[in-house]
């Protein structure tokens, strides 16, 4: 069970850096980091097509990364 928990987690982790890395960047600079938080916050534009997908599957992954982390600690005791 323990080796299971182990090797999903490991698939997950890579997953998640890969999508992570695959999203397009909001904006450059101070002021762009500003500016984009504020139109996330406000939602002036919402993200469409591949980015909406790669938001989605970020927060899928993470939640599970979450999951199996716990899971881990709490079998591999």
């Amino acid at each position: 069970m323990h080796t299971l928990l182990v090797t999903l987690l490991i698939i997950v982790s890579i997953s998640l850096i890969v999508v992570v890395l695959l999203q397009s960047g909001k904006s450059a600079g101070l002021s762009g980091a500003i500016s984009g938080g504020a139109e996330q916050l406000f939602g002036k534009q919402k993200a469409r097509g591949i980015d909406l997908v790669l938001h989605r599957l970020t927060v899928v992954l993470s939640v599970l990364f979450f999951a199996l982390t716990i899971a881990v600690s709490y079998f591999g005791l």
